[in-house]
């Protein structure tokens, strides 16, 4: 019986060691599909083999094979499966188990998890010297997917197990990683795709960097910075080192070292794909610097990395860092979005530092893209507060008006509508309710007000006064009488919170009573101005752009004594700090500002000093 149990040992070992080989050849060939197609003949062989040593009572002279073939199984299965998944931690359970059967140990521990089996197998271990190296391995593989679950407390329990320290008090995993001793594998032993010492490079390479990504995320950079320098240093294949060193470009501008930032982006982007990452970040760094021209020169160079796909590099049959490591997410600063995102970050830079032509050709590419089927649902960019659709929509006008092409402007205002139609309300039962008098208050976006207010915009570019007006009376009829949606009607969309803050809303009426006022002056009808100027004043006290238009207005029609104090009130609140209230404003509405303001109003209000307060003629 024994030796045909060594018999078979030596067949099982044979197997193995002519898998691990044919993995290996699989590892080395250059054609994709034949790669493939070995991998799994492997993948498939370690499963027959694993399931005939488990056809058998647990036995202390199998184990060691028998656990160093589960290892080279869930190996391959991850590297295939490009990740953890139940299934890995399934077959180290079982293996846990084999051990723990050994010893006549297992049943009410199964009940405690991994965790437990671990204690209970590691508890034994120094009677079972033989299986050392194998459960090192396993435990490495067992560290691999805590760490990429992100089960850290687990994994900190295991190390410290592992190193023979429990009750001390270090929970540094770093720390706890580089303590961490797997003993050799015997040189005549089973081979082995991955040892327990490679998978400690791994380990700490990625461990190193998830912490580093997290330490940058919460703001403790001088501990980032040691983590991130310490992945670099590792175990870091070519994709994950130009993770790092966007990283390292984050933290130290984030530092104040702009110059040192600098270098390590450069590195990343010699480093290769992927670029969008160290793009994204050199756009960042070229802003904080002031140098307009070579961060939307990174952010046109980000659009190009993104409108192409890479193809990913073959996975290794091994673990590999990039196993363990999260996928970024928009809080990262690491995720550069999709091609639309990237092409809204230059479209918005563009409109916000006045290079209106630049901004609408770009922003024309963006809504291309964008309904375009195949391009993935727009969603916030990278950089937050991130637009709505809507607004989306509101900026590419504003930027096609400041451009000088109203007749767009109005086609983009248009396909707003037409896309969201059923959310207008039904403007000739709206004007009926206002003949009557009726006072019922309706639900309505606020940006819906605002696709009329730069249509009115758009129609003064063509001049045509009257159908200005008529828009902008549109806008502000909705302004007056739509109401914030009730609770009943469910919670408001993140657009419409965003949109209808109680700051944007305020100016948003201002904005269309002003605009209203000045084609009421246009006309030379200045009484229709008062009383849209007076308004504005009434509802934004603070707003000299709307008291400077009144002012005029009060001039203009002779009504001296009222002008006079109104110069004197805007004088009071000149000495008053001034709230930056364009921060809380969305970029279509902060541009709309722009052009109401007169830019030289504080001349004329110092002319009219001047005049208004020289002594009257007797």
């Amino acid at each position: 019986e024994l030796l045909r149990t060594a018999s078979c040992l030596d067949l099982w070992r044979e197997k193995n060691d002519q898998l691990v080989r044919q993995a290996k050849v699989a590892q080395d060939s250059r054609q994709f599909l034949r790669r493939q197609q070995l991998a799994q003949d492997a993948l498939e062989g370690f499963r027959e083999l694993l399931h005939s040593l488990q056809g058998l009572p647990p036995a202390v002279p199998v184990l060691p094979l028998e656990l160093t073939v589960t290892c080279n199984f869930i190996t391959v299965k991850a590297s295939l499966a490009q990740g953890f998944t139940e299934d890995q931690a399934q077959d180290i359970q079982q293996g846990l188990e084999r051990v723990l059967e050994t010893q006549e140990q297992l049943g009410p521990r199964q009940e405690c998890g991994l965790r437990g089996l671990w204690d209970s197998v590691l508890h034994y271990s120094s009677v079972l010297l033989e299986l050392l190296p194998a459960l090192h391995h396993l435990a490495g593989l067992q560290a691999a997917l805590w760490l990429s679950t992100d089960c850290l407390g687990d994994l900190t329990l295991l190390l410290q197990t592992l190193n023979g320290n429990q009750s001390e008090a270090s929970e540094d995993l770093l720390h706890l990683l580089k303590t961490w001793s797997p003993p050799a594998e015997e040189s005549d032993g089973p081979l082995t795709l991955q040892d327990a010492r490679g998978l400690k490079d791994v380990l700490l390479t990625a461990s190193a960097y998830r912490q580093g990504l997290q330490e940058l995320i919460t703001g403790s950079l001088p501990k980032a910075l040691s983590s991130l320098q310490e992945a670099a240093s590792g175990l870091c294949p070519r994709p994950v080192l130009v993770q790092v060193y966007t990283a390292l470009g984050t933290c130290l501008r984030k530092m104040g070292s702009p110059q040192r930032a600098l270098l390590y982006l450069v590195a990343a982007l010699k480093g290769g794909s992927p670029w969008g990452p160290p793009l994204l970040e050199a756009s960042r760094l070229y802003r904080q610097l002031g140098n307009t021209a070579a961060e939307l020169e990174s952010l046109e160079l980000l659009v190009d990395a993104l409108s192409v796909t890479h193809s990913s590099e073959v996975p290794q049959l091994f673990i590999e860092v990039e196993l363990l490591l999260p996928q970024p997410d928009p809080a990262s600063p690491l995720y550069c979005g999709t091609q639309s995102q990237a092409k809204y970050l230059l479209a918005s830079r563009c409109l916000q530092i006045g290079r209106a032509v630049d901004a609408a050709e770009h922003y024309l590419d963006l809504l291309a893209l964008l309904l375009d089927d195949s391009e993935p649902k727009f969603s916030p960019p990278p950089c937050p507060p991130g637009p709505c659709m809507p607004e989306v929509f509101l900026e590419a006008a504003a930027a096609l008006i400041q451009a000088g092409r109203a007749q767009d402007a109005l086609t983009v205002c248009e396909e707003l509508l037409s896309r969201t139609s059923s959310l207008l309300p039904k403007m000739p039962l709206l004007w009926e309710d206002a003949r009557k008098g009726t006072k019922e208050s309706l639900h309505c976006p606020s940006w819906v007000s605002a696709i009329y207010m730069l249509q009115g915009r758009a129609w003064v570019q063509l001049g045509a006064p009257k159908e200005a007006i008529s828009e902008f009376s549109r806008c502000l009829e909705l302004l007056f009488r739509a109401t914030p949606k009730d609770k009943e009607q469910g919670p408001a969309s993140n657009c419409e919170q965003r949109c209808m803050s109680d700051v944007a809303l305020q100016q948003l009426r201002v904005a269309a009573l002003i605009s209203r006022g000045l084609q009421w002056v246009a006309s030379g009808q200045d009484t229709k101005a008062l009383q849209d100027f007076l308004l504005s004043v009434q509802m934004c006290p603070g707003n000299r752009d709307a008291s400077f238009h009144l002012l005029q207005t009060l001039r203009r029609m002779d009504r001296r004594d009222e002008a006079i104090a109104l110069w004197w009130r805007l004088e009071a609140q000149a000495k008053l700090p001034q709230e930056n209230a364009a921060r809380s404003l969305p970029l279509y509405l902060e541009t709309y500002l722009s052009w109401i303001c007169s830019p030289d109003r504080e001349t004329l209000l110092e002319e009219f000093q001047t005049s208004l307060l020289e002594p009257c003629d007797p």
